[in-house]
């Protein structure tokens, strides 16, 4: 293989890019938008800067591997600091928590509810720890193509290690009593689209993640990410087709030849598409006969994540400092999370995050002033559909009126000088997420691993396939992983067919 197309500038794209034309391959990276990095966005009006998607740097080493794996600095990319204390927690009656990485702070936390809490928290953490390094060995890392890579006796006893049946609500229960601790280990699988009341215990490795590896802010928020594996892959050599929107992979005798731009045909040895994959399903590749099971019929029917409803709020005023992140939670939690999943209705109370990129970098907003991005879960479009422009404004003063009750927002609708706003018809439209859905599609245990869309695909040779809907999942460092899986399965056949 010479010469190597890549579908989308997401950050899933763009990694898969930068490590193949490092390893010497001809790449052409394709994406519609003029601004790379799909749902890793960037907004800048009246001098505020948001970044329009993930905003919580999580595992930094992954995000540095791949400008180390380049030979680069990755200080002089995408420069990093730590985040202390990394959010706070808020309760409509009870005390708030704050959650710190330092282990004294931490311990001063928990024992302040009990210290038998302390002792169930700690035991969580080093029992969720043993199952996330069994996890990251046998599956994180590793890709599956065949039947034989997942169901073979050392994956088969990997897996039962991992206990992954029960649910991750039930699972932290078993170790913490107070209601606050259960709701801190347990809404992060929000993080990925799923119910911590339905994913899978394994996804609370994600607050384990946090307090043992910390959480970061990258300079100029994590829009600084794409930009700069963009400028790392020009510095490579790499070809840019941006404004350019793919029409088709082109598959002929189950052999993937190139694809289809502007009703012309680009001739390539192999494509990875970084596109959402129920979206490349059904629109790059129209032949249904050429997808294998994933028919239009089965891709609608996979279950997907929540989606998001996002406030991008310019205020002409600072407020009392706080946490860079935020979490205010309902009041009937277990009912906001059923509102999202399976009533699909718009939650009367919702939970939501507050983020205040400015805290950290002062160039985001102009002087004095600062930005408040704010993130409410809602259901997915097949689920909830009316985002009419009233219904919209309907939940924008809703949500509103909450910050301004439960935060220190407390005029906040009289300070707002800049506003823009995201509903899932915007991730639908804007990045081809399917039904809407932000985080692509749900990690069930029936849609993990060896049952979640392979990085090789399955039914046409030299196409292949990174992303939050592909294994191992949603989530910027895992995504990341995607793509290098994804790239090894590249080489792997390369080599094999020299």
């Amino acid at each position: 293989m010479e010469k190597i197309v890549v579908i989308g500038a997401g950050v899933a794209g763009l990694s898969a890019a930068v490590r193949l034309q490092k390893l010497g391959y001809n790449v052409h990276l394709y994406e519609k938008e003029t601004q790379v990095g799909g749902k890793m966005n960037q907004i800048k009006q009246k001098g505020f800067t948001f970044d329009i998607g993930p905003t919580i740097v999580m595992m930094p080493e992954i995000y540095q591997e791949i400008f180390t794996f380049c030979k680069r600095d990755p200080e002089e990319y995408i420069p990093m600091k730590k985040v202390e204390p990394m959010l706070e927690l808020f309760f409509r009656e009870d005390a708030p928590l704050l959650f710190s990485s330092d282990l004294t702070e931490l311990t001063k936390t928990l024992e302040a509810i009990s210290e038998e809490e302390a002792q169930g928290y700690f035991h969580f953490l080093a029992d969720i720890y043993k199952r996330y390094t069994i996890a990251k060995k046998h599956f994180i890392t590793q890709s599956f193509r065949g039947f034989w890579d997942f169901y073979n006796p050392k994956s088969l006893y990997a897996g039962l290690r991992l206990r992954t049946f029960n649910d991750a609500y039930s699972s932290i229960s078993k170790f913490v009593k107070d209601d606050r601790l259960r709701k801190s280990l347990a809404f992060q699988t929000l993080y990925i689209g799923v119910s911590p009341y339905q994913g899978p215990s394994l996804y609370t490795m994600i607050p384990m993640i946090e307090l043992f590896y910390g959480i970061h802010f990258i300079k100029g928020g994590m829009y600084t990410l794409a930009t700069s594996l963009d400028r790392l892959f020009a510095e490579l050599g790499g070809n840019r087709h941006y404004a350019t929107a793919v029409e088709e992979i082109v598959i002929e005798n189950k052999v993937t030849t190139g694809i289809k731009v502007n009703g012309e045909f680009v001739a390539a040895d192999a494509v990875v598409c970084g596109a959402d994959f129920p979206y490349a399903m059904e629109k790059l590749i129209p032949d249904e006969n050429k997808r294998g099971k994933y028919s239009n019929k089965k891709i609608a029917a996979m279950d997907y994540s929540c989606s998001c409803f996002l406030l991008y709020l310019g205020l002409d005023k600072k407020y009392p400092e706080s946490t860079l992140h935020s979490i205010y939670f309902a009041d009937d939690f277990k009912k906001n999370i059923d509102d999202l999943f399976d009533d699909g209705v718009l939650p009367s109370d919702p939970s939501f995050y507050l983020y205040r990129p400015s805290l950290m970098d002062e160039t985001l907003a102009p002087k004095g002033q600062e930005g408040l991005y704010v993130l409410v879960p809602v259901p997915e479009l097949s689920k909830y559909q009316d985002w009419s422009p009233k219904a919209t404004k309907g939940f924008r003063d809703q949500i509103i009126h909450l910050i301004k009750e439960r935060s220190v927002f407390n005029d906040i609708d009289e300070h707002i000088v800049m506003e823009a706003c995201y509903t899932p018809k915007e991730f639908e439209r804007k990045f081809n997420a399917y039904y809407g859905a932000t985080f692509g599609l749900k990690p069930t245990l029936a849609q993990s691993n060896y049952y979640r869309p392979h990085n090789k695909f399955d039914y046409a040779d030299r196409l292949y396939f990174c992303g939050s809907s592909v294994h191992p999942g949603a989530g910027v460092p895992i995504v990341m992983q995607s793509a290098k899986l994804a790239v090894e399965e590249l080489i792997r056949d390369d080599n094999e067919a020299n």
